[in-house]
């Protein structure tokens, strides 16, 4: 039986990213998910870790396994301190980029999540909570 827990990390580098979707794989594993449900999770968490590091220069997830319902999950909340999406609707749409990437990040991590919240606020930064549950 998983325990209820949560961890903090830093996203300042190539390196954090991968510690990110290293320490999801653990917590996922935890949590009872399924392969396919861990490497959904695993996905979004590395899509949205790299999204922080390239767009805002870095950030912080917060990463829970937790109860809810009477069942267990994985819960992870991103956050920033960069510009902010000036343009949320148009962000989620595949193909929407304002680099160099495919457009897919934001979009794909919703697909991939059985729940998923973004908040942006320009100058002040961006807040995406994504989670999977146990079938």
């Amino acid at each position: 039986m998983p325990t209820s827990r949560t961890e903090l990390l830093a996203i300042r580098s190539s390196d954090d990213v991968v510690k990110a979707r290293q320490q999801t794989r653990v917590l996922a594993a935890e949590a009872g998910l399924s392969l396919v449900d861990q490497t959904k999770i695993i996905t979004a968490a590395s899509e949205l870790a790299r999204n922080a590091l390239d767009y805002a220069g870095g950030g912080v997830v917060q990463m829970q396994v937790l109860q809810k319902g009477g069942r267990w999950g994985v819960q992870l909340t991103f956050e920033d301190k960069g510009p902010g999406i000036p343009d949320i609707g148009a962000a989620m749409k595949d193909g929407f980029t304002t680099g160099a990437g495919l457009g897919l990040g934001l979009g794909g991590a919703r697909r991939l999540s059985n729940e998923f919240s973004i908040e942006s606020k320009l100058g002040i930064g961006t807040k995406v909570t994504i989670a999977r549950w146990k079938v």
